[in-house]
């Protein structure tokens, strides 16, 4: 199977590895970033969903100049897929807004760990896709990990496990809905988010405020903008490209599920930046939490590499006609065996 054009163009441009570094870094960054601006000790802007809509506007202006300058390819793509998948990432933006806000950072942690095996199954329902035990195995050893790290307080109330449910269920299809839509109209993931970036940007931009305002009770027009705020939301901006551009990538490239397991990543990045900078409490519990996290997300990657592999030597074989040689089952098992593929004929 042959990939498009710009797919092409786009996987010599930034490596596997490339793409996942630059998520990981970027989205570290963020986090990082809009503690300073969002909490009280920086500087108190409290407008999460506003402050999204500036990074989707600064993305979807990103697009467009690369666009005009000839540097990506504007493919069409149905208005119907662009409405769609905005309307599931924006209610995947509002209700994970929400369930932090009425649930404890415990249950909120715990919901954004079930996203794992809710993606697993919506991609059972949705594309028929089965792992195998070793897979299974360490996305539970990464669960487990990330849930021993960072999980303390749990309380929870109707709203708030509502919320949650809502953010599991909208975030899990929006990450599945990227890599279909990909696939669906053989688009490049720059392609792809600089055609749903302006859609989420005015979308978000005529609702964050009222969002806002619910959420914390603050009127975003009452808000005093210093030269500080403004650099340090600049710089969110700024990030929050690199982390939309790679997160479409990373998904085109693997799987929503891949992305899941492996971006727990950034939690134990966080943990040891807060550590770092911010002097936040590392304990032994949140060592031995990283440290399985991390042996997790390694399982996970050589569990998904063997399945691959074992995959492509079923298929070879079953293509092998009856009366074949052993010479020639062990060429063909030499061959080149490009994970994601079959082997042509």
């Amino acid at each position: 199977m042959e990939l498009p054009v710009e797919k092409k163009e786009e996987k010599k441009a930034v490596s596997d590895v490339g793409a996942w570094a630059m998520n990981i870094i970027s989205s570290v960054g963020i986090i990082m970033a809009n503690k300073q601006v969002m909490s009280k000790a920086g500087y108190d802007f409290r407008f999460a969903t506003t402050l999204t809509a500036f990074h989707f506007a600064v993305t979807a202006g990103v697009g467009y100049a690369s666009a005009a300058m000839g540097y990506s390819v504007s493919k069409h793509v149905p208005f119907k897929d662009l409405f769609l998948f905005s309307l599931v990432s924006n209610t995947s933006i509002v209700s994970m807004n929400l369930s932090l806000m009425l649930n404890s950072v415990g249950f909120y942690q715990i919901a954004k760990l079930s996203m794992i095996p809710t993606v697993s199954v919506l991609e059972w329902l949705i594309h028929s896709k089965t792992y195998t035990r070793e897979v299974k195995t360490a996305i539970f050893v990464v669960m487990i990990g990330v849930g021993v790290c960072t999980v303390t307080d749990v309380s929870v109330n109707l709203k708030g496990f509502l919320a949650a449910l809502t953010a599991v269920i909208s975030t899990s299809l929006q990450q599945i809905y990227i890599g279909a839509l990909q696939k669906k109209h053989s688009c490049g993931s720059f392609e792809l988010l600089s055609k749903t970036a302006p859609i989420q940007a005015a979308s978000l931009i005529v609702l964050g405020p009222y969002v806002d305002y619910f959420l914390n009770g603050r009127n975003i027009l009452d808000y005093t903008y210093t030269s500080g705020a403004i650099l340090f939301i600049m710089l969110s901006c700024f990030l929050a490209v690199f982390c939309n551009i790679s997160q479409y990538l990373c998904i085109g490239r693997f799987s929503a599920v891949t992305f899941q397991v492996l971006g727990h990543m950034k939690t134990v990045c966080v943990l040891l930046l807060g550590w770092i900078l911010f002097d936040s409490v590392l304990t032994g519990k949140n060592l031995m939490g990283m440290f399985m996290a991390v042996v997790g997300m390694i399982t996970y990657s050589w569990a998904v590499e063997h399945a691959k592999t074992q995959a492509a030597k079923t298929t070879t074989v079953k293509h092998l006609e009856p009366n074949a040689s052993e010479e020639e089952v062990s060429t063909l098992l030499k061959g080149d065996l490009e994970l994601g593929k079959t082997v042509k004929y």
